[in-house]
């Protein structure tokens, strides 16, 4: 028998999965393993089930649970009524937070003995276990009892786990992970303290000392306090030129051979929630480990392009793929964004800086006495003199136009390139390009049940398929949904299903945390000039479903041709859709529906009103 608790709560009996029915089932089973064969008394498990305010009928619910939970786990788990409550004994059963815990004590012990490389491996296994955020669909009273607990535990392993990794020597494979878990966790100093270690090592001072600063200022302006030991230490030995506050590997006897420098790994984790696009992973995959005809890896160059209107999974795709192809690049997985959150081209020196860095070059070669990034020029020559010749994957994000990529392709056969853009670029040399259209229902299901949680979507489908049809099937839009209901289990799918039935409110409605629709949509929205937005927005506005160039041209007040012109551009850069032909033979276009609420939302376009004052 296997139960989870490191993300949604799960029973298995063997390759079996044991199903269970809603929320408070969820909470019973996981409060009885948490407390590790001890008695639960009743009147916990009704304050962890209903707070402070239970039914009346709460003692005769609690027995019910627990009689279908004991019919559910069958004769290997003893479930018995022990006074005051009830105790849960499953001897020989796999309990994901027990071995977390034991694998987490066995790391440490092995940092305490300077085993980093055991301790290293160790913890990880431990981290891995963690199948998303924990007790993800129990009661809010279960959680807040106890997941802050179970997140310092899996934090300090984390922490715990990158020391050893930093005594190994392996900073080069750690910046693109402490940086995003920095700006996940900002007042986190130790983690703050390894990436001003890493960068340090890395030969970027200047950005270990800014990163000290914008530390200091998140904990002044969010906790009122100043930094601590761990961070005032890490800064103090950079600016004594020796910031080296982690343990390092003890003398072997290889430590007088060269040192193997590990190749760099930039890419985002892989999600663990990937659901749908088969067909697309597929053949991005087999284009990127082409076969020879004796059956053999054949290493060609590869071009390959993943474009799609915002929001629809090009990055978690590539991603996806990156990951599972790895083993075919031997030389690093490198990674760069080309556009910000709002919509800002990155600028393409410093874009060229960090992947300079991950293959080798010191700032010296690579910065201006200033800090500024070296000419374009230069850069681009070293780039393509680092990347030649060897095996590398690199996944460019976000791309804008071919301008913006060209310096960033490898001049030579050996590596592969994988790049996401709105647009279609079709001048890219050499490239293949997959166009991710929205989700199909069937996989839509899928997505919001792998993160909802199956249960929640079996037992009300047609609530389920209608917030799958408001999300447009947009995958983004699916996950903001999906994540508004693991964050309010006490919601049935019918409220939210309700909530956004209305089109006013539900580009509002798709927001939870950093999964914000509204923002993506609207920042490629504002990418066209002025004047083109303002016909994005009269289109949106007055052009109900699909229409043709002729129809747009009646609504913007422009040449037939010149509509047809800027509709083609729209559809380019995955703002309207392309739908066929009608039956005279003329091309057809619709917007999303998501990106026409947007449209209508954003404050700096041109209101309807005005439009017509205009016209």
């Amino acid at each position: 028998m296997e139960f989870q608790l490191l993300g949604p709560i799960e029973a298995r009996n063997g390759s079996r999965r044991i199903t269970l029915s809603g929320t408070k089932m969820h909470t019973v089973l996981a409060v009885l393993l948490l407390a590790r064969g001890r008695v639960v008394s009743d009147g916990r498990l009704s304050e962890l089930l209903w707070g402070w305010d239970p039914p009346a009928t709460w003692n005769a619910q609690i027995y019910t649970y627990i009689s279908r939970l004991r019919k559910l786990l069958g004769p290997e788990v003893d479930l018995v009524r022990r006074q005051p409550g009830y105790q849960l004994v499953a001897d020989g059963a796999h309990v994901d937070v027990v071995e977390f815990e034991r694998l987490e004590r066995l790391g440490r012990r092995a940092m305490e003995e300077r085993r980093f490389t055991q301790a290293a491996e160790t913890l990880r296994q431990a981290l891995d276990l963690w199948q998303g955020p924990a007790l993800a669909n129990v009661t809010p009273h279960l959680a807040e009892a106890e997941l802050p607990q179970l997140e310092e535990v899996r934090m300090s392993a984390l922490e715990h786990r990158i020391e050893a990794d930093l005594a190994l020597g392996r900073h080069g494979q750690l910046t693109s992970e402490l940086t995003q878990l920095v700006s996940e966790f900002p007042v986190r100093e130790r983690l703050r303290a390894q990436l001003m270690a890493v960068l340090y090592r890395s030969g970027r001072q200047a950005e270990a000392l800014r990163a000290y600063h914008e530390g200091r200022e998140v904990l002044a302006e969010e906790l009122g306090v100043d930094p601590g030991p761990d961070l005032t230490a890490a800064y103090q030995s950079l600016l004594s030129g020796e910031l080296d506050t982690f343990p390092q590997p003890a003398p072997s006897l290889t430590s007088g051979m060269p040192t193997v420098t590990a190749p760099p790994v930039m890419i985002p984790p892989a999600p663990t929630d990937f659901t749908g696009r088969e067909r697309e992973f597929d053949v991005l995959c087999r284009r990127l480990t082409p076969m020879a005809a004796d059956g053999r890896a054949a290493f060609q160059p590869r071009r390959l392009l993943i474009t799609g209107m915002p929001g629809v999974g090009k990055t978690a795709l590539a991603v996806r793929v990156a990951h599972t192809v790895a083993g075919e690049f031997p030389d690093g997985l490198l990674h760069a964004r080309l556009r910000a959150d709002d919509g800002t081209v990155a600028d393409c020196g410093k874009v060229l800086v960090t992947l300079l860095r991950a293959l080798g070059e010191t700032s010296e070669n690579v910065l201006t006495a200033n800090g500024e990034p070296a000419r374009t020029e230069d850069l681009v020559h070293r780039y393509r003199t680092r990347t030649a010749g060897r095996k590398l994957l690199i996944l460019l994000d976000d791309a804008t136009n071919e301008l913006q990529l060209d310096p960033l392709l490898p001049a030579t056969t050996d590596a592969a390139v994988l790049v996401t853009s709105r647009n279609r670029l079709p001048t890219v040399p050499g490239s293949w390009t997959v166009a991710l259209d929205p989700m199909e229902t069937s996989e839509s299901l899928d997505l919001l049940s792998a993160i909802a949680g199956a249960d929640r979507t079996t037992a009300e489908p047609e609530a389920a398929h209608a917030v799958v049809e408001a999300c447009g099937r947009l995958p983004l839009a699916l996950r903001a949904a999906a994540a508004r209901l693991v964050a309010r289990p006490h919601w049935p799918i019918t409220r939210l299903a309700r909530r956004l039935a209305d089109p006013a409110s539900r580009i509002e409605e798709l927001r939870v945390g950093t999964l914000d629709v509204r923002r993506v949509l609207s920042a490629a929205l504002r990418q066209p000039p002025l004047p083109e937005r303002e016909l994005i927005r009269r289109l949106a506005v007055r052009a109900g479903g699909e229409f043709t160039a002729v129809a747009a041209a009646v609504l913007l007040r422009l040449p037939e041709n010149a509509a047809e012109e800027f509709l083609e551009r729209l559809v380019e850069a995955s703002l309207l859709e392309a739908r066929g032909i009608d039956a005279t033979g003329a091309p057809c276009y619709c917007f999303h529906p998501l990106l026409r609420l947007a449209t209508a939302s954003l404050e700096d376009f041109p209101s309807e009103e005005g439009l017509l004052r205009a016209g």
